[in-house]
């Protein structure tokens, strides 16, 4: 059901404000509950309405903050999609950021991944995605080794691919006024339409190694 969530109000760029630098443990207790009201519980929000839109988006968590200060700074939010295959959402002064990433993967999910990645079909598949997500201003990055795995040519055509141990799709959606606006909702829908492709790559070819 729509309407549950209006945007981030204003005066949560004023709590992020407050809370630059290196804040003094009176500070933060000082913005503790506005924090809570108007930064977290906007994200909330946000994934429940995205949620109620599909499905697929219904196991999230939204972060608390921790002892560091940049987690005061930064409200994030994951979707998880897959095992360690997520949509990761990051609400700041610099606004909203959105990536799609498999990270920190179980034992032999990189040897899946190098497997699917040096097939001819996904492997064209796939750099295929990553070369789509870059012309629509995507950063990609992940934890890439110096050189392709042993065995692999150096000359192989997807040897960038086969050097990554993670895989991560991001980019800045912006700090524009629909950020104070239910439109924030598609905005994020749309990103997550423009990853489906690389996350259900990644969802069908490194599950869980057993």
């Amino acid at each position: 059901m729509r309407g549950q969530f209006t945007g981030w109000p204003e005066q949560a760029m004023d709590v992020l404000w407050q809370l630059q630098g290196e804040p003094a443990h009176a500070t933060r207790e000082r913005c503790r509950a506005d924090r809570e009201r108007l930064v977290r519980q906007p994200m909330i929000a946000l994934l429940n309405e995205i949620a109620d839109t599909d499905p697929r988006y219904e196991d999230f968590s939204v972060w608390h903050y921790r002892t560091g200060s940049w987690w005061w700074q930064h409200q994030g939010a994951v979707i998880r999609l897959g095992r360690k295959v997520e949509i990761g959402l990051r609400f700041s002064l610099d606004g909203l950021r959105i990536q799609g990433a498999w990270w920190y993967p179980d034992p032999g999910q990189v040897d899946m991944f190098r497997r699917a990645v040096a097939a001819e079909g996904s492997g064209r598949e796939l750099s295929a995605i990553v070369e789509d997500l870059r012309h629509k201003g995507y950063d990609i990055s992940g934890d890439m080794m110096k050189r392709p795995p042993r065995g692999c040519p150096a000359d192989h055509s997807r040897a960038e691919l086969l050097r990554h141990r993670s895989l991560i799709a991001a980019r800045s959606l912006g700090c524009e006024q629909w950020l104070h606006t239910p439109e924030a909702v598609d905005r994020v829908l749309s990103a997550a339409t423009d990853l489906d492709a690389l996350l259900m790559w990644l969802a069908r070819h490194v599950q869980r190694a057993v």
